[in-house]
C-alpha cells in the first residue's frame, strides 16, 4: 500500500478506505490481465478459463464498489446519478440535475434547454 501521509496519522477509517481502494485497483488490474489473455489465446479452453477468471474478478470489483457506495456518501451520490441508466454517459449529469449541458444536445421535446426568448 502506498500512503501519501504518515500511516500513524491516518484514522482507522482512512486506512480501511485505502485498503478497499487498493483492493479495487488490484481487481481491476486482474480483470484487464485476464481479458487480454482471453483476447490473444488461440486455445478455446484457455480462453474459457481466462474469461471465467475475469468474471470472478469483476464480481470482486463490484463487491468493493458496493462497499464504497455504502460507506462513502459521495460514491453513493455519484453512482445513483451515473449507473443503471441508458442515457449517453456524458449526458447523465445534466439529465439528473436538470442543468442544461454545454454539448448543445436537445431533450426529448426538441428543446435545447435555453428557455423561451419570448416576453
Amino acid at each position: 500500500m502506498s500512503y501519501y501521509e504518515p500511516y500513524s496519522e491516518l484514522s482507522d477509517a482512512a486506512r480501511e478506505f485505502d485498503r478497499v481502494i487498493q483492493s479495487l485497483i488490484e481487481e481491476l488490474d486482474a480483470i484487464n490481465l485476464y481479458n487480454q489473455r482471453a483476447d490473444v489465446t488461440t486455445d478455446e479452453t484457455v480462453r474459457a478459463l481466462a474469461l471465467h477468471n475475469r468474471n470472478e474478478e469483476i464480481e470482486h470489483a463490484v463487491m468493493l464498489s458496493e462497499w464504497l457506495r455504502r460507506k462513502v456518501p459521495e460514491f453513493d451520490e455519484q453512482m445513483k446519478i451515473y449507473m443503471f441508466t441508458s442515457l449517453p454517459i456524458t449526458e447523465v449529469e445534466s439529465s439528473a440535475t436538470g442543468a442544461s449541458g454545454s454539448s448543445g444536445t436537445r431533450d426529448s421535446s426538441g428543446s435545447l434547454g435555453i428557455g423561451s426568448l419570448k416576453k
